[in-house]
């Protein structure tokens, strides 16, 4: 199996775990011009923008760490965009979490990471 593959099977484990955890998924592997967003999804009142990282294990790195200052600004970028295009004011409160998983340990990490401009 090639890593695209890999990682969209991970990325659908980390949809259902998140939905058993009470997320409403919105949007799985939403991609613009300014970059892709994993899953998107509504935690209460927040909309939460993810980004899921695999790791068959821990010897090159923690999987959350390859989430780097490059990625979130990427990310904020594309989340920046994606309210705009569903019309969503700046009112509605966002949050960038982070599902790693290594081997087959599933962590979430809410509130991950601030909005960066950029």
């Amino acid at each position: 199996m090639n890593t695209r593959k890999i990682g969209e099977a991970y990325e659908a484990a980390a949809a259902v775990f998140l939905e058993k955890n009470g997320v409403h998924i919105l949007e799985k592997n939403f991609r613009c011009r300014q970059g892709e967003i994993d899953l998107i999804g509504r935690e209460g009142e927040y909309l939460v923008f993810f980004e899921v990282k695999y790791r068959r294990s821990a010897d090159a790195g923690l999987p959350a760490e390859a989430v780097g200052a490059a990625k979130q600004r990427r990310i904020c970028r594309t989340a920046k965009y994606y309210l705009h295009r569903k019309r969503l004011g700046e009112s509605v409160p966002v949050r960038f979490d982070v599902v790693a998983v290594c081997a087959e340990h599933m962590n979430w990490y809410r509130n991950a990471f601030d909005y960066t401009e950029g």
